[in-house]
């Protein structure tokens, strides 16, 4: 099943990385095999009370209007989740701190309107950027930061350090 063929489900900008989508996969997984479970009981058992869903399998139900207690939406969810750990676009970016969620956020949605709806973004931590990030996609690299920004122009910069120290 390619991304394509998933049409109609959308990627909340709350599911940012490759581990959130693993994560929803075995959520969906789990809570399939308990309603199936469930099923099974003879009737008159004591009522079952359905598990707890996480924020991410929430957010992802109420965007895409999906009711789990059918069980061909939960095979075609777990489907599309497959399908998107697997074929989904991933960029890597670091920084120099950890980004807060909003501000991940507000990457990821502008991502999945400029380049792709599935697109997923793994974060990572670079101390030695300084200021700026680096991107990283499977076939392109964009140096962002400071750091090569200031090692670049490092022969203008002693130049006009050492003019400003001859004015001083």
């Amino acid at each position: 099943m390619a991304l394509d063929q998933t049409a109609g489900l959308q990627v909340p900008a709350l599911i940012s990385s490759p581990s959130d989508v693993s994560r929803l996969h075995r959520e969906v997984i789990a809570l399939s095999e308990y309603l199936k479970q469930a099923a099974l009981r003879s009737p008159g058992q004591a009522t079952v009370k359905l598990p707890k869903t996480s924020r991410l399998l929430d957010e992802l139900i109420i965007e895409n209007k999906l009711n789990l207690l059918d069980t061909a939406t939960r095979e075609h969810l777990i489907g599309f989740l497959a399908d998107l750990a697997k074929h989904a676009p991933i960029i890597h970016i670091s920084f120099a701190t950890d980004p807060s969620s909003a501000f991940l956020q507000k990457i990821v949605f502008w991502l999945r309107q400029n380049i792709s709806p599935s697109v997923l973004v793994q974060v990572g931590l670079q101390p030695t950027i300084a200021v700026g990030c680096v991107l990283r996609t499977t076939n392109k690299y964009f140096d962002l930061s400071l750091r090569r920004r200031l090692t670049e122009h490092s022969a203008e910069l002693i130049k006009d350090l050492k003019k400003a120290d001859v004015t001083a």
